[in-house]
């Protein structure tokens, strides 16, 4: 029996733990995307945007003359009025007229979808590993790497879908962004993907029986016959 294979799983469950976070994080955030429309005159005020899976949100930012390089609105960080609505499709109530017009609501409906099944891939890849750590129950180490590697594959496959969002807003004719940028709740969804994704084989890997060494190990530890 390998006496190391606990801490390895431990040790894994470890780096799991922070993917996992980093999923949250990205799904509860609205830094997935910034938008920028084209600034016409400066020393006015223009609204640039920045989104997640399920809010839009706006800030009227006072701009001054810039650099040659840059025509957009922006950066946002720069101070300004700042508003938040979450997605009609999500909140019939709700009013982001801005983000309807540019966008294709079928492309937020999916990527929130996807996220969802991530988050859920990864509380039942979780509660599998919790479980485990019981004496005799080792067994639910492979469905929990399995449903670890899930989770990632489902958080990527959001994310893709969201940057083709990105995409064809700024390719639409009728939309008034020019510059777009990715920002730091997509960050943490590409590396919940790769931790989830990586360490979900890892975790695979200790869960299955060592391999002999040598071609006797296999007789040697058979059970005797009666």
């Amino acid at each position: 029996m390998d006496e190391s294979k606990p801490l390895k799983v431990r040790l894994t469950f470890s780096v799991i733990l922070v993917g996992v976070s980093l999923l949250f994080t990205a799904l509860v955030t609205d830094h997935w995307a910034i938008l920028s429309p084209e600034v016409e005159e400066y020393n006015a005020t223009c609204e640039a945007a920045h989104f997640g899976l399920w809010r839009l949100c706006t800030k009227r930012i006072f701009m001054q003359e810039q650099g040659p390089k840059r025509k957009g609105c922006g950066p946002i960080s720069l101070p300004g009025e700042h508003n938040c609505s979450y997605f009609k499709h999500f909140t019939p109530g709700q009013s982001s007229e801005i983000f309807e017009v540019t966008t294709q609501k079928e492309y937020s409906i999916s990527a929130a979808a996807i996220a969802i099944f991530s988050v859920g891939f990864a509380i039942i890849g979780t509660i599998c590993v919790l479980l485990s750590f019981r004496k005799k129950r080792d067994y639910l180490l492979k469905p929990a790497s399995m449903f670890y590697t899930f989770a990632g594959l489902c958080i990527i496959i959001s994310v893709e879908v969201m940057r083709q969002s990105v995409k064809r807003m700024i390719d639409s004719k009728e939309t008034v962004w020019i510059e777009y940028s990715y920002s730091w709740s997509f960050a943490c969804a590409c590396a919940s993907f790769v931790l989830l994704f990586i360490c979900g084989i890892t975790l695979l890997l200790i869960a299955l029986p060592r391999f002999p060494q040598n071609p006797w190990e296999t007789c040697m530890d058979a059970e005797p016959e009666h």
